[in-house]
């Protein structure tokens, strides 16, 4: 268990054996901490942790970082020069499990510096994943995988930025084997840091899409930031970089590392490779998979034709890990992966396909393809895709054109959903099937006197539109 030792040993470089104070885990939101808990008070734009280390220690926590003055007499230790003060005792508030606060230069980078040595301590093996579309299915995935023999880690939801990944590193204890984090990425060197916190032995990348491109610049450049995760993985045979073959920004990491290479993809060029994919709609996928003389077919509860590459994903991490055929099959079959599309029903029977959580074009596209998959009359509805930058006129077409294939009703939502509009006409899409409206809770008076038993509809859009209000307005609460 992490202690107070540990942390200030690894804030200063020196342990002092007195304070033996148990942290349980580590919070950054008042609200989440519980009992024995450290909060990090971290300042921010609209709202500064230090207001809340109160309600933090009244919360159960014992041990604060903070960078400011606070308005309450808690006891302190300043750590501030980077040593432990020389007349410095541990206070009788350590040992009787009262609130204490440690007082540094930045609290976001004592978590990490935390979280760095934390990881130091333990001897196991980390995978890292990053892409622009399908690192939590994929990190979800490979976890269920690796916990068929190890005990494995992984990030809650989607902690997987300079906050999250810290703060799921300080949950590891003793026993643990494996660790799988998701790896996000908005600016350069983001993924580097990331890398140097975790020190992943094992990284996947699962493509390069134009999501975020309005920050990051292009897609060369966050194929640039992808590849950071390959560039810090050891040499082989340590190191191993699992990539996408299908994927030509992913494949040109290959000269990027010294690590072994394991391609994956549809193509019989790659080292990991499928054919014979069949869909069951809502059931699952099947698929045979190829693998040097070695071929089997696999069934997974992974819904559309595009989750045949997360599992080769987490196939391939369970064959660099030792994992058996048996054990890796085992570990896809679980069916606890699919996160972010969700089906419910509607009062008139019809099928909503929730993917509403995020959108880019490559998982827009990907979410369309399932709509061939199940029978029905099929709706989509469509809303902007944000941050896609100089991608995001060609972005919205492509999904236009797709829409117009394989919907047989459209409704637009957003002003940049116009576009998506356009281009479903100009492939061939009649006017009278397409419907466009600028607010998202719009679609709910053109939805619901058009939905009928046997409908399919697909609900998607960026989070910044919030199309989960739409799928709360359309399903039935029983």
């Amino acid at each position: 268990m992490l202690t107070l030792a540990d942390i200030l040993e690894a804030l200063t470089g020196q342990r002092n054996e007195l304070a033996r104070l148990v942290i349980t885990e580590a919070a950054i939101d008042s609200r989440q901490v519980i009992p024995g808990g450290l909060f990090i008070a971290l300042p921010g734009e609209r709202t500064d942790g230090h207001n809340f280390v109160a309600d933090a220690f009244k919360n159960g926590a014992v041990l604060a970082l903070v960078q400011k003055d606070l308005p309450e007499a808690f006891p302190i230790i300043d750590i501030r020069s980077g040593s432990l003060p020389q007349e410095m005792t541990i206070p009788v508030a350590l040992r009787t499990g009262h609130p204490v606060c440690l007082r540094v230069n930045n609290t976001l980078e004592a978590l990490q510096q935390i979280a760095t040595y934390w990881r130091n301590k333990h001897n196991l093996r980390v995978i890292g994943v990053t892409g622009s579309v399908g690192k939590s299915t994929t990190k979800e995935l490979i976890a269920d995988v690796l916990s068929q023999r190890y005990r494995t880690l992984k990030n809650v939801g989607n902690l997987n930025n300079e906050i999250g990944l810290p703060l799921t590193l300080l949950r590891l204890g003793p026993g643990y084997q494996r660790a799988v984090l998701e790896m996000g990425f908005y600016v350069p060197g983001e993924i580097a840091q990331l890398c140097e916190i975790a020190k992943p032995q094992v990284g996947v990348v699962t493509l390069v899409g134009t999501v975020h491109a309005e920050r990051a610049g292009s897609q060369e450049a966050i194929a640039r930031g992808k590849a950071e995760l390959v560039q810090a993985l050891p040499a082989a045979p340590t190191g191993t970089a699992v990539l996408n073959y299908d994927d030509p920004w992913v494949r040109n990491m290959a000269s990027q590392t010294s690590a072994r290479v394991l391609f994956y993809g549809m193509d019989p060029a790659a080292d990991l490779w499928a054919d014979d994919v069949e869909s069951f709609g809502l059931e699952g996928i099947r698929f045979r998979v190829h693998y040097g003389d070695e071929s089997l077919h696999i069934r997974v509860p992974l819904i559309g034709h595009h989750s045949v590459q997360t599992a080769l994903r987490a196939t391939a991490v369970g064959l660099t890990e030792g994992l058996s055929w048996g054990e890796i099959v085992r570990g896809l079959s679980m069916g606890q992966t699919q996160l972010r599309l969700v089906a419910v029903r509607t009062e008139s029977g019809a099928l909503v396909l929730d993917d509403s959580y995020n959108a880019s074009p490559e998982s827009t596209l990907s979410s369309l393809n399932l709509l061939t998959d199940i029978q029905g009359r099929h709706i989509a509805v469509l809303g902007d895709m944000l941050e896609l930058g100089p991608y995001e006129k060609e972005g919205h077409e492509k999904v236009g054109r797709l829409a117009a294939e394989v919907a047989d009703e459209l409704i637009a939502v957003g002003n940049l959903s116009k576009i998506i509009v356009t281009a479903a006409m100009r492939a061939g899409m009649p006017s009278e099937r397409i419907h466009w409206i600028p607010e998202t809770m719009q679609a709910v008076d053109i939805l619901k006197p058009m939905l009928h038993k046997g409908d399919v509809v697909l609900i998607k859009g960026s989070h910044g539109m919030r199309m989960d209000r739409l799928v709360n307005a359309l399903e039935i609460i029983e």
